[in-house]
């Protein structure tokens, strides 16, 4: 899965929460696209058509534009009729039958990076506990976003980008993705033997050859972690949030930290990228 696949993936998720918390019937949103001047909606959570699946959403029109230009959210009770927002969306927000409407930007150090809407098909005030779910479901996203950068720019500045070497660091770097998919997909599997072997398949990843410019000579005991353990890791590793690795594991996100405490206990680290870092040196990761 390519960095921008992972980060549209990222705003699926957040859509699913803010309908999830909010109760709101529609959600959608999408990230800036080259240039920072527009959005493309990427992701529909709840539509009943596809008028504004692929939409572009210029900065200052419309709510989306709006909200991205201020980089502050915006709401209005009835789209059609507002005096608040400019109209150059009206047909597809009309074809899908929306008229009260909320949208979040997605603003990651100080950079408008997407949008978050959620809809009602009712005219009806949009209340306070209704936008702080959808603030805090941008934020999420916002989260992901940031350690997600730092962990490209973590693999940009260890891994040479030039000539064959360059190409074995792309190579590798689908390992290390093939390795989380894999482990995701492990716990939903009922065959206690095919589940074995996938486990197994993940461990000859994990110790590929690729990985020993990460790997340092063991001074101490090896550290054993639990399969659970092992799979909050590779979550974290990808970049995305407690919240996002609990729904694609099937945990709590409490239950997410607490795995995530103990790895780190475990490996002597002090924060998810060391756990992460510490890992991978232990052979635990690719």
């Amino acid at each position: 899965m390519t960095s921008e696949r992972t980060d549209a993936a990222e705003i699926g998720a957040a859509l699913l929460r803010l309908r999830r918390t909010t109760g709101l019937p529609v959600a959608f949103g999408g990230l800036i696209e080259a240039g920072g001047r527009q959005v493309r909606i990427q992701q529909l959570s709840g539509t009943s058509t596809a008028s504004l699946r692929a939409l572009v959403v210029s900065l200052g029109n419309g709510l989306g534009g709006k909200a991205l230009a201020r980089s502050h959210p915006c709401a209005v009770t009835d789209y059609r009729s507002s005096r608040q927002i400019s109209h150059e969306y009206d047909e597809p927000v009309q074809v899908e039958g929306l008229r009260s409407v909320l949208a979040v930007p997605i603003v990651v150090r100080r950079r408008v990076r997407g949008v978050l809407y959620g809809a009602l098909r009712a005219a009806q005030p949009l209340g306070d506990r209704t936008l702080g779910a959808a603030v805090a479901a941008a934020r999420d996203v916002e989260q992901a976003l940031v350690v997600r950068d730092e962990a490209r720019a973590l693999l940009a500045s260890a891994e040479p980008r030039t000539g064959d070497e360059g190409a074995r660091a792309a190579a590798w770097e689908q390992v290390r993705e093939a390795h989380g998919a894999l482990r995701a997909l492990a716990p939903r599997i009922g065959d206690p033997v095919l589940r074995a072997e996938l486990l197994a398949a993940c461990g000859l990843l994990a110790g590929a050859p690729g990985a020993a410019a990460t790997k340092t000579p063991a001074a101490s005991a090896p550290v054993t972690l639990a399969p659970r353990e092992v799979d909050v890791l590779t979550c974290v590793a990808s970049g995305v949030t407690n919240a996002v690795a609990g729904e694609r594991l099937g945990l709590r996100p409490e239950t997410v930290k607490a795995y995530l405490r103990s790895a780190m206990r475990k490996l002597g680290a002090a924060t998810r990228l060391e756990a992460v870092v510490e890992a991978r040196r232990a052979g635990l990761l690719p």
